[in-house]
């Protein structure tokens, strides 16, 4: 274990805010993602087939 002692006045350390601020940081990251994946789920990508049929139609 580290002895108080030996950390200088002049030593700064983020400490109980810096770790909060990080953890939200990365709690919100995690929501950003989750959300994206969710819309990126929702687009129709068209088939090949589709799209050959859209360029040259027989009909």
């Amino acid at each position: 274990m580290i002895a108080l002692d030996t950390f200088a006045k002049s030593d700064v350390s983020p400490g109980l805010v810096g770790f909060l601020v990080v953890a939200a940081l990365g709690f919100a990251l995690f929501l950003l993602v989750k959300s994206m994946k969710k819309q990126i789920s929702r687009i129709e990508v068209p088939s090949e087939a589709e799209l050959r049929n859209k360029q040259n139609p027989t009909a």
